[in-house]
C-alpha cells in the first residue's frame, strides 16, 4: 500500500487488504500431513520392505510447501501490491539454514568418527552440493554413471529434496510477481491471472515429468522441473480461493485424500515408474486434505490428526528429516552389525531426540530472531552466508583428510603385496595357514581399487564406446605379428580388464574392448537389471550396443575374445519362458559358436560370486581383523552360472572357460577377503588389486 498526496491509503489495482479478514487459524491438518510425510520417509528408510512406497512422503512435503509459500506471497501481493523479495529470501534462509548447517557439520563429524575414509571425499563433495542446494543435480548426474550407481549412499544425500525445494523458493516469488504485473497491466483479477499461470506451469511440468520418467527414470526422480507441478498443485489451492462449505463433502474429500497417501506408500515400490503419472495419487491426496481443511468448522479426522503426538511429530518434521538419514548411514559402523529391528528402534529414538532438541534450540530460536529482523532486508543474509563459507571450508579440509588417508593406504597395500601370502597366493599354500582368516590391513576401497582404471596406452572415445565401437590399447610396440584380442561384455567383463591388460602388455597384444554397464552381450532383449524393470529406451539401447559389438568382433576376426556377464542379475527374455540359465546358455552358444567358426578362441570368464548377498557390502570395513565374519554359504553366493552349461553343450575346444571360483570360495563358503586382500570393490564388482593378483592364474588357463 502507498499514500497519495492527500494522505489517503491507495490499494494497487487487483489488490485488497487483509484487515477485514479474520486472523489465520492454525492448520492442525497441515501439521498432521507433515507428520505423515516425515513418518513415511523415515519408516521407508528404516524398513524399506515393510513400507516400500514411503518415499511419497517427499511429494506430500512438496505440495505443502507450494501451498504455504504461495499463501504467504499472495497475502503480501494483496496487502502491499508487491513482494518484499529480500525479506522473503532472508526468512527462508533463517528458517532452513541453521538446522541444515548443524546436521551437515555433524554428518562430517560422524563420517570422520565412523565411516571408512574413501567415503570422506564423497561426503565432502555432497556436503558442498547440499550447502549450495544443488545436491539433487549431483545425484541426477551420478544416476547415469554406472560406476557410481553401485556406490554406497552418503550421509547427506537426502538433501536432494531440500535442494529441489530451495530452487523452487528461488524462482517462485519472481513468477508470482510477474503474474501480479500482468494482472495490473491488463486490469485482470490477480487471483484469476495467477490461477491460470500456475495451472499452465503445473500442466507443463507434469507432462515433462511423465516424459522424463519414461525415458530417463533415474534422472527424473531428482530433477527440479519434474517436481515443479507438485509445488504448483499446492499453490493452486492457495490462489484459487475455492472453499468447500458442506461438511459431509469436506469430510469425504479429506478421508479419501489421506487414504490416497497411505495406499500409495504401501503399494508403490522400487519398480514403480516414479514420479510420472503415479505421483498424481499422493499429490492429489495431499491437495484434497488441504482443500477440505480450508473451510470453516472441524472435520471428523481432527480428533486423530490433532492429537499431541501427531502435532509434535509435525512440528519437528523438518529436523527429523534432517537427522534420521545420517544416523541410518553410520549405524552399521557404530553397532558393528547390519541394524536389525532393535537397533532401528534405537536409531528412531535418537532421531526423535535430536530433532526435538534442534527444533527447540535452533529452529525456534532463529524464528524469534527472524521476527525481530523482518525489516533488515539483505542484512539478514550475513549469518547464513558466513555459515555457508565456513562449512565449505570444513568440507574442503575433510576431503583433504580423506585424500591423505587414501594415499597412506595405497602405500600400505603396496608394502603388503611383496608378501608370499598376499591375495590368491595364499590359497593352497600350507605355509600361509587359513587364507580366508588373514587380517586385512586395507579393507576400504579407494581410487587405487577402481576396476575401471585403464592405462595411458588405451585410446578411448566415450561416444564411440557408447555406440559399441571398441577402445584400442596397442601394446604391440609396432610388431607386425601382434595378436588382436578383444574384451567385451558388461561391467563384469570390465572388472577383469586389469588382468587382461597386464597380460596384453606382457605379450605385446593389440587389445580392443567395449563395455556397457548392466547390458549382457546376447542376441535377446534384456528386460530387467538388478531387480528393476527397464524402460523401452534402455532395452533398445542395450540391444543396439550388443548387435554392434557382435558384428564388430566378427568383422575384425581377432585371435582371442575374453567375455564375462553379470547374468545372475540381468534378466533376459527370448520368449521361450525357459529358466534364465537355459536362455543364457542358448544365447551364448549361438554367439560363441559363430565366433569360433571363424577361428576365434573364446575365453568366457565365469562371474565371481556375489558380494552383497548374505552379508553387508560394508562387512569387511567393520571386520578387517576377522574377515571370516563376512563369509557366506557358497550355495548362496553362487546362484547360477551358464558358462559351464555352454561348454558341456557345445564341446567346442575353441571355447576355453576361465573359472577362478576357488580363489573366492572353499567347498563350503565364499569370502570377502583372501590372503589379507579385499576381494570386492563394491556390491558386485571386484577390487582391481585383487584382480591384478589373479593375472598369473588367468595366464595359466590361457596358455
Amino acid at each position: 500500500m502507498t499514500l497519495n498526496p492527500q494522505g489517503t491509503i491507495v490499494v494497487p489495482r487487483g489488490a485488497r487488504t487483509l484487515s477485514t479478514k479474520p486472523p489465520r487459524k492454525f492448520r492442525t491438518d497441515i501439521q498432521a500431513l507433515r507428520a505423515i510425510a516425515v513418518g513415511l520417509v523415515v519408516l521407508n528408510h528404516l524398513w524399506p520392505l515393510r513400507l516400500p512406497g514411503g518415499y511419497v512422503g517427499v511429494d506430500v512435503f512438496f505440495v505443502i510447501s507450494g501451498f504455504l509459500i504461495s499463501s504467504h506471497l499472495l497475502r503480501e501481493l494483496e496487502t502491499y501490491g508487491r513482494v518484499r523479495v529480500s525479506a522473503f529470501y532472508s526468512r527462508r534462509a533463517r528458517r532452513l539454514f541453521p538446522a541444515a548447517f548443524l546436521v551437515l557439520g555433524s554428518s562430517m563429524l560422524l563420517a570422520v568418527l565412523f565411516l571408512p575414509y574413501p567415503r570422506w571425499i564423497t561426503t565432502a563433495q555432497e556436503v558442498v552440493a547440499s550447502i549450495f542446494y544443488f545436491e539433487n543435480w549431483m545425484l541426477a548426474a551420478k544416476s547415469v554413471d554406472y560406476s557410481a550407481a553401485t556406490a554406497s549412499a552418503s550421509a547427506v544425500q537426502h538433501f536432494w529434496s531440500l535442494s529441489v525445494e530451495e530452487q523452487f523458493y528461488l524462482f517462485w516469488p519472481l513468477f508470482l510477481i510477474l503474474g501480479a504485473y500482468v494482472a495490473r497491466r491488463f486490469r485482470y483479477s490477480l487471483r484469476t491471472v495467477l490461477s491460470i499461470a500456475i495451472f499452465g506451469i503445473a500442466t507443463l511440468s507434469l507432462a515433462f515429468s511423465i516424459y522424463v520418467t519414461a525415458v530417463w527414470p533415474q534422472q527424473a526422480y531428482f530433477a527440479t522441473p519434474v517436481r515443479v507441478w507438485e509445488f504448483a498443485a499446492g499453490a493452486l489451492i492457495a490462489v484459487s480461493g475455492a472453499r468447500l462449505v458442506r461438511p459431509i463433502l469436506r469430510n469425504a474429500i479429506a478421508i479419501v485424500g489421506f487414504l490416497a497417501i497411505i495406499i500409495s506408500s504401501l503399494t508403490f515400490g522400487v519398480d514403480t515408474a516414479f514420479p510420472g503419472w503415479m505421483a498424481l495419487i499422493p499429490v492429489l491426496g495431499t491437495v484434497m486434505v488441504i482443500w477440505a481443511g480450508s473451510g470453516d468448522g472441524s472435520l471428523v479426522h481432527d480428533r486423530l490428526t490433532g492429537v499431541p503426538v501427531i502435532q509434535f511429530i509435525g512440528r519437528i518434521s523438518y529436523s527429523l528429516y534432517l537427522w534420521h538419514w545420517p544416523l541410518i548411514v553410520v549405524a552399521p559402523f557404530v553397532f558393528g552389525v547390519v541394524p536389525t529391528a532393535p537397533y532401528k528402534l534405537v536409531i528412531l529414538a535418537v532421531s526423535l531426540l535430536l530433532a526435538w532438541g534442534t527444533n527447540v534450540w535452533i529452529e525456534d530460536v532463529w524464528k524469534q530472531r527472524q521476527g525481530r529482523r523482518t525489516r533488515t532486508k539483505w542484512k539478514g543474509f550475513r549469518a547464513p552466508v558466513a555459515g555457508m563459507v565456513a562449512l565449505s571450508l570444513v568440507a574442503l579440509l575433510f576431503a583433504a583428510a580423506g585424500s591423505y588417508k587414501e594415499s597412506k593406504s595405497m602405500e600400505l597395500a603396496a608394502a603388503g603385496a611383496a608378501g608370499p601370502c598376499y591375495g590368491p597366493a595364499a590359497v593352497g599354500n600350507r605355509d600361509c595357514g587359513d587364507p580366508f582368516s588373514i587380517e586385512v590391513p586395507v579393507p576400504d576401497m579407494g581410487k587405487e581399487n577402481e576396476y575401471w582404471h585403464t592405462p595411458e596406452e588405451c585410446d578411448t572415445e566415450d561416444e564411440l564406446l557408447e555406440a559399441g565401437g571398441p577402445a584400442i590399447c596397442d601394446f604391440s610396440k609396432g610388431g607386425s605379428d601382434a595378436e588382436v584380442v578383444w574384451l567385451v561384455g558388461d561391467s563384469h567383463a570390465q572388472q577383469w580388464q586389469e588382468a587382461v591388460m597386464q597380460t596384453a602388455q606382457e605379450r605385446g597384444w593389440i587389445l580392443k574392448y567395449s563395455y556397457r554397464g548392466g547390458c549382457p552381450l546376447v542376441d535377446v532383449p534384456l528386460v530387467s537389471f538388478n531387480g528393476s524393470m527397464l524402460d523401452s529406451g534402455s532395452i533398445e539401447g542395450c540391444g543396439r550396443w550388443s548387435q554392434v559389438v557382435r558384428d564388430a568382433v566378427e568383422a575384425d576376426l581377432p585371435d582371442r575374445v575374453f567375455t564375462s556377464t553379470f547374468a545372475v542379475r540381468e534378466v533376459i527374455d527370448d520368449g521361450s519362458g525357459a529358466p534364465q540359465t537355459e536362455q543364457y546358455s542358448s544365447a551364448f552358444a549361438r554367439i560363441w559358436q559363430r565366433w569360433t567358426d571363424t577361428g576365434i578362441v573364446v575365453y568366457p570368464i565365469v562371474d565371481a560370486p556375489l558380494n552383497g548377498v548374505g552379508r553387508s557390502v560394508d562387512c569387511l570395513s567393520m571386520n578387517g581383523a576377522t574377515p571370516r565374519a563376512c563369509e557366506v554359504p557358497r550355495t548362496q553366493a553362487v546362484e547360477f552360472e551358464p558358462v559351464g552349461d555352454v561348454v558341456r553343450r557345445l564341446g567346442n575346444e575353441r571355447i576355453v572357460p576361465i573359472d577362478l571360483t576357488d580363489y573366492f570360495c572353499d567347498d563350503v563358503s565364499c569370502f570377502s577377503a583372501v590372503g589379507g586382500v579385499a576381494v570386492y570393490y563394491d556390491a558386485n564388482h571386484l577390487n582391481r588389486l585383487y584382480v591384478r593378483e589373479l593375472t598369473s592364474h588367468i595366464q595359466d588357463m590361457v596358455d
